[in-house]
């Protein structure tokens, strides 16, 4: 049996590292880079975008552009150690670049210098005075001599893949990236690496053998702790600090996500591993085959009672509570039951406050 890659993921800021954490206290996990995303597959300009340019209105010029700006995207994962997403070289190995490399060449039916399209120009004055230059030469030699303006790149890349090359290849790429990861003798967990918009492509990418977990939360708390507290720690996700807006947008990327059935899916609540533990630790365990017995480094990574302060921050303070209920009123779907216990211990603590 093949060894495990298991997949946390969440809706910015939904805890998916409860997870990680979680699972790395199993015995036959591991993360070697911790929390770190790894975000090559959905980020702009990642396989996700490579394969929807490439397989979805394709043409010479956008298979060119969708090559070389994904070649330029994975450059930048693989070299800038001083952006908190890369420094591949380092976090994935210093083959990392080849892999892509090799990836791109096997998509590609040409690669020529003999004709170029208005993407690889760079419109701005240096050439404008290039075209000037080159009509000045092509009138001095007679039409001899007809040289090419700058170019941000010489080699136009085409490619008109299908997509079963498409995904074989792209698995080929996954595979060593996996294996050097520690799947030959490890199972990994690899927080973020997809995200549950993209959960309906895993089927064309991942065997059996990959799971993921969607860790949901409640929108109020998302909502306060990025406004209140992420927000002055710099750790903000990309959420409006307007409640209006936020309920807004919070809904349409909801239901902009493609409802998928997998088995290989699960979906639980992050209040869930808070409040109730026992079963939530039953069900991911079970999710992933794992005997309990392999639990062997319990709540030494992931506290419940430690993570239980970042819960129901709408209760903590009179000043959240306009925000919270009319985020309660527009979001209801979504909302968390929390106990009514611990419900009732923090309006009292507000109280004493």
């Amino acid at each position: 049996m093949k060894n495990k890659i298991v997949i946390p993921t969440g809706y910015m800021g939904s805890g998916s590292s409860a997870v990680t954490d979680l699972l790395s206290e199993v015995d036959g996990y591991s993360c070697s880079n911790g929390n770190f995303e790894y975000v090559f597959m959905h980020c702009p300009n990642g396989v996700f975008d490579l394969e929807d340019k490439l397989l979805k209105g394709n043409n010479a010029l956008r298979s060119d552009e969708a090559l070389h700006t994904f070649y330029s995207c994975m450059k930048t994962l693989y070299t800038n150690k001083y952006y908190w997403v890369a420094d591949y070289k380092d976090k994935v190995g210093p083959d990392f670049m080849s892999w892509c490399e090799e990836f791109i060449s096997s998509l590609m039916d040409e690669r020529t210098k003999d004709v170029y399209w208005y993407y690889q120009e760079n419109p701005n004055a240096k050439i404008y005075i290039e075209k000037t230059l080159a009509k000045i030469i092509k009138l001095i030699s007679l039409g001899k001599v007809v040289p090419k303006p700058g170019l941000r790149y010489e080699e136009m890349w085409l490619s008109y893949t299908t997509p079963s090359e498409f995904y074989s290849r792209a698995k080929i790429l996954l595979d060593k990236f996996f294996l050097q990861m520690g799947i030959s003798n490890s199972n990994i967990i690899l927080d973020q690496f997809v995200l549950p918009h993209n959960l309906y492509r895993i089927e064309n990418y991942f065997e059996d053998n990959c799971k993921v977990i969607v860790v949901d939360r409640d929108p109020r708390d998302v909502f306060l702790l990025n406004k209140y507290y992420w927000r002055k720690a710099n750790a903000t996700v990309p959420y409006s600090f307007d409640a209006e807006k936020f309920c807004s947008n919070y809904s349409k990327m909801r239901q902009a996500e493609k409802q998928v059935e997998n088995k290989n899916i699960l979906r639980i609540h992050f209040e869930d591993l808070v409040y109730n533990y026992d079963s939530s630790v039953f069900q991911v365990l079970s999710f992933l085959d794992i005997p309990k017995t392999l639990h062997k480094d319990k709540m030494t990574k992931f506290v419940p009672e430690k993570s239980k302060k970042n819960t129901q921050i709408f209760n903590r303070n009179m000043e959240y509570s306009n925000e919270a209920h009319y985020i309660e009123s527009k979001l209801s779907q979504y909302l968390y039951d929390f106990p009514s216990v611990e419900r009732e211990k923090f309006s009292v603590n507000n109280m004493i406050l």
